[in-house]
């Protein structure tokens, strides 16, 4: 038995659908869209997402997300070259 795999279908943008809310719509160009154009990590990745979307979502909570990001960041790429 042989499976065609020639039906077309209309799949939508990913960029132009967002699960869990609206606060990333409004941008000109979407934080993912920014990090993964421009080959970002995980962390820098949150980093932008976080800061991208605090006055539109998770205030302060999201400002303390990225700081953490930004420390693990640091930890990981200096180590114990960081004097605290």
């Amino acid at each position: 038995m042989t499976t065609s795999l020639t039906t077309t279908a209309t799949i939508p943008d990913p960029l132009n659908v967002q699960v869990g809310g609206g606060h990333y719509k409004d941008f000109a160009i979407q934080p993912i869209e920014y990090c993964m154009k421009n080959g970002l990590d995980h962390c820098q990745s949150n980093v932008v997402k976080y800061v991208s979307r605090f006055r539109t979502k998770g205030g302060l909570e999201d400002l303390l997300k990225a700081r953490h990001y930004i420390d693990l960041l640091i930890s990981f790429e200096y180590g114990d070259e960081v004097q605290t």
